[in-house]
C-alpha cells in the first residue's frame, strides 16, 4: 500500500478542496490542523487528523513520521502577524527562527521545508491535484477590459512585479495609474479594504507570484471572498498571474463575478 500523504492545513477553503480532491485520487489523507487556524471540517476526507500548534514544528514532525508519511503538502493561510503574537514555540522553532536571515514568508517556509527534507518527508507543491484550479490566460469572464483598464492593469502588474521580487506581498491595488495600495503582512483583504477608502469605486487589484515562485508555499489564492469583496468596494477588475493563481471554487467564482459585471483577468509574463 502506498504511504499517505500529510497535509499542513491552515485557514481557508483551500486545505479542504485539496482534501477532496487527494480523495478523488484515492489518497489516503493525515492531517495536521494547524490549532491556531484550520476552520474547516476536514474529518471525511482524512484518515486522522492532529490539532497541533504552527509553534510546535518537532511535534509536526514526530507526528508525520509516527503516521507514515513521506509526503506531505502545505495548503491554508497562515496569517503573518502570529510572529508577533504569543505563541510559545517549540525549541526546535525557536532554533529555526534565530538560524533564518529574516522573517520573511518565504525564509521561514524555506527553512520548515528544509527541516521536513532532513527528516525524509518531500514538501510536495501546493498545486498537487489542484493544477485544473490555476489561471488561464486571458479573460476569464465575459466582460471584457477596456484600454483604460488595461493600461492600470499593465501598470499594476509592474508595480506587483517589484512587490514580489522583495518578498513584500502578492497585491497591489490601482487607480489611474497610480497605486493606492501595497499588501504587506495584513494580507490581500485588508490591501483592498485600505485602497478603497483612498481610490473609492473602480479600483483595480492587481496580484502577482514572485519572480521564482516556489509552488510548495504561498502561492498566490483568490476565492469566494475575493470576489465578495471586490463586490463591497465596487471594483471591477481583478488580474492575477496565469498558471501561478490558484481559483479556489473556480466555476463560482467566475459566475459570481459575471453577476456583478467584474473582469477576472489572468496575465502572462512576456
Amino acid at each position: 500500500m502506498n504511504p499517505p500523504v500529510g497535509l499542513i492545513a491552515g485557514k481557508g477553503k483551500f486545505p479542504l478542496l485539496f482534501a477532496q480532491e487527494a480523495k478523488k485520487n484515492q489518497k489516503e489523507l493525515i492531517v495536521i490542523a494547524l490549532k491556531e487556524e484550520m476552520n474547516e471540517d476536514l474529518s471525511p476526507y482524512a484518515k486522522t487528523i492532529h490539532s497541533i500548534s504552527v509553534a510546535k514544528l518537532n511535534t509536526i514532525i514526530r507526528t508525520l513520521q509516527k503516521e507514515g508519511v513521506k509526503e506531505a503538502v502545505m495548503a491554508g493561510r497562515v496569517e503573518h502577524t502570529k510572529l508577533f503574537s504569543e505563541l510559545i514555540p517549540d525549541f526546535r522553532t525557536a532554533q529555526l527562527l534565530l538560524k533564518i536571515k529574516d522573517r520573511r514568508a518565504d525564509s521561514i517556509l524555506n527553512a520548515v521545508a528544509c527541516e521536513l527534507k532532513k527528516e525524509g518527508i518531500a514538501l510536495l507543491p501546493s498545486t498537487t491535484f489542484l493544477s485544473h484550479l490555476l489561471a488561464e490566460a486571458g479573460t476569464l469572464t465575459k466582460r471584457k477590459l477596456n484600454d483604460s483598464e488595461m493600461k492600470n492593469v499593465e501598470f499594476g502588474i509592474q508595480m506587483a512585479k517589484g512587490l514580489t521580487a522583495l518578498d513584500i506581498g502578492q497585491t497591489v491595488v490601482v487607480k489611474r495609474r497610480t497605486v493606492l495600495a501595497v499588501e504587506a503582512i495584513e494580507g490581500t483583504d485588508e490591501c483592498i479594504k485600505r485602497a478603497a477608502l483612498w481610490g473609492g469605486e473602480n479600483i483595480i487589484v492587481v496580484k502577482s507570484a514572485k519572480p521564482n515562485q516556489d509552488m510548495r508555499f504561498d502561492v498566490p489564492i483568490i476565492g469566494i471572498s475575493t470576489i465578495q469583496l471586490l463586490k463591497e468596494v465596487k471594483s471591477k477588475v481583478l488580474a492575477i498571474q496565469a498558471g501561478k493563481t490558484l481559483i479556489l471554487e473556480k466555476e463560482k467564482c467566475i459566475a459570481m463575478a459575471e453577476e456583478q459585471n467584474c473582469s477576472i483577468y489572468g496575465w502572462e509574463n512576456p
